[in-house]
């Protein structure tokens, strides 16, 4: 009976979320400086191209792209964070909280700043393998502290301190570089979806659904894993290997998620959370693409806030992801704490 309850509200929580799906990229596509109505919206989109009309090229070349980018890159956050915090058997775990955006944006920035000034153009692959050079830097530097620190507030500190040290060094490297690429640089680090392009979209995509197919064929171990080392060595999982895998499928996808929009906060620490609640459980093939989904969602309604909440300013994602997201985490330190002190 639990089995069939927990499959029933697994299969509504997803209905939901596809219907939420639905409804915020049609509002999205309708809401902003042209407005265009469901079924104009629908015909275009259905046409599988720009008809050529100024409505057109509004939603297939600027609102569509946008669109999608926030809600795969939305999706691909959540999951390197449900990764993370698998990986460090800690809930703050983030590719934001613990630095490891900012280490990607450290190398990026560094490209951005420096590689042009030899160059007239960076390929996408260049700036690609930039952040996620700079990922995996910053998470071998968090993988040396974790094995020291066991407390969540003192691993949440050295993942501000090691952003803070990152963002240092971006900021010396831009005292000496070009205003044109400092303004690229700066634009680029608050953290847009504005700039998406469809071939860009199409690499990032076809990137982050493989790292998402492999991370749910890892959810058989990730349920061992959870259950400590042993268990899942006994269960025939080669730990260190998938460790390897954790780590490596995580910093793929922050990676991707940097080099296109920049760095976002929280999302990645906060959704995974949200996905249990909605699901009432923490099972890895459930919460795998329901995190995706919901960070889809997450993001792609934060898109819509950024753009209209002061329009026509824009405000940065991130100061709208931290927004809703960081009360969570907030909440989630607060009440492990109670438990601990009720324990």
């Amino acid at each position: 009976m639990t089995k069939q309850l927990t499959a029933f509200r697994a299969a509504l929580v997803f209905a939901l979320l596809g219907i939420a799906f639905v409804a915020i990229l049609v509002l999205n596509v309708n809401t902003g400086s042209v407005s265009i109505a469901p079924k104009e919206i629908l015909r275009i989109v259905l046409s599988g191209k720009s008809d050529g009309s100024s409505i057109g090229n509004v939603i297939w070349k600027i609102r569509l792209p946008r669109l999608l980018a926030a809600a795969v890159l939305g999706g691909a956050l959540s999951v390197s964070g449900f990764l993370l915090q698998t990986f460090f058997r800690n809930p703050i775990a983030g590719p934001y909280v613990l630095g490891i955006s900012s280490g990607a944006k450290l190398f990026v920035g560094v490209m951005m700043v420096y590689v042009l000034k030899y160059v007239s153009s960076v390929p996408f692959w260049a700036v690609m393998a930039a952040a996620f050079g700079g990922s995996m830097l910053v998470t071998l530097f968090v993988l040396m502290f974790a094995r020291r620190v066991r407390s969540m507030a003192a691993l949440l500190v050295i993942g501000i301190m090691i952003g803070s040290v990152c963002t240092a060094i971006t900021d010396f490297f831009i005292t000496f570089a070009d205003e044109a690429n400092v303004a690229n640089l700066h634009h680029w680090s608050m953290g847009s979806f504005s700039a998406v392009s469809w071939p860009n979209l199409h690499v990032i995509s076809a990137i982050v659904f493989v790292a998402l197919a492999l991370s749910f064929l890892l959810s058989k171990p990730i349920s061992a894993y959870r259950l400590g080392e042993n268990y899942a060595r006994s269960m025939g999982v080669n730990v260190k290997l998938f460790r390897v895998a954790l780590i490596g499928l995580s910093s793929v996808l922050s990676a991707c998620v940097t080099a296109l929009s920049g760095p976002i906060s929280f999302v990645g620490v906060a959704v995974p959370h949200m996905t249990k609640l909605l699901f009432g459980t923490s099972r890895p093939s459930l919460i795998i693409p329901g995190s995706f989904l919901l960070g889809g969602v997450f993001c792609m309604g934060c898109d819509l806030i950024a753009r209209t909440a002061f329009a026509p300013s824009e405000l940065a994602i991130s100061t709208v992801t931290a927004v809703f997201g960081a009360p969570v985490v907030i909440a989630l330190m607060i009440s492990r704490q109670r438990r601990r002190t009720d324990g």
